[in-house]
C-alpha cells in the first residue's frame, strides 16, 4: 500500500492536479490498483458544472493514467530521479458509463500488458461502488528530460 506521500515518490504531480489518494495493491511489472475520493472543493466544480458538479472524463482519464505512470515506475525497482517522465501517448477504446460526482470514490485498476523500450501498454478501469464507470486502453512513453 502506499499513502499519498509516498505516491509524491513516483509522481511530479501535485495539488490540483494529483489525483491519485492511494494505492492499494501492486504487483510489479503486471497490475495496481488505487482510488481517488472526490470532494466537493475541488477546483474544477466551480465550473464543471455549476450547480451539477461532475469529474471531467479527462481527468478520470487523466488519473488512470497516473497510476499506470506509478506502476511504470515502481516495477523499474527504483524511485524516478526527475531525468525522466511518463507521458500519455495514446488512449484507445475509451468509454464513460456513468458520471463521477463529489462523494464519489473512483478505484482504479490498471493493468500492463506490455513494455518495450519504455513505451508500455495498459487496461485501465475506473469503477464506483463496483461499477465500471469508465475504461480505456492506455499507451505511456517514458522520454528524458
Amino acid at each position: 500500500m502506499m499513502e499519498v506521500k509516498d505516491i509524491f515518490d513516483y509522481l511530479p504531480h501535485r495539488y490540483p492536479f494529483l489525483l491519485v489518494d492511494r494505492v492499494t495493491e501492486f504487483e510489479s511489472g503486471k497490475m495496481l490498483k488505487g482510488f481517488k475520493n472526490v470532494t466537493f472543493n475541488e477546483p474544477q466544480f466551480t465550473g464543471h458544472f455549476p450547480g451539477n458538479p461532475i469529474m471531467p472524463g479527462v481527468m478520470i482519464i487523466e488519473a488512470m493514467a497516473q497510476c499506470t505512470g506509478i506502476l511504470a515506475f515502481r516495477s523499474q525497482g527504483e524511485k524516478p530521479d526527475g531525468s525522466s517522465l511518463y507521458y500519455l501517448a495514446a488512449v484507445d477504446n475509451c468509454r464513460f458509463r456513468q458520471p463521477a460526482v463529489p462523494g464519489d470514490r473512483l478505484d482504479f485498476e490498471v493493468i500492463a500488458l506490455g513494455n518495450k523500450r519504455g513505451i508500455w501498454k495498459f487496461s485501465c478501469t475506473t469503477k464506483i461502488d463496483g461499477k465500471v464507470i469508465a475504461s480505456a486502453d492506455l499507451m505511456c512513453a517514458e522520454r528524458k528530460v
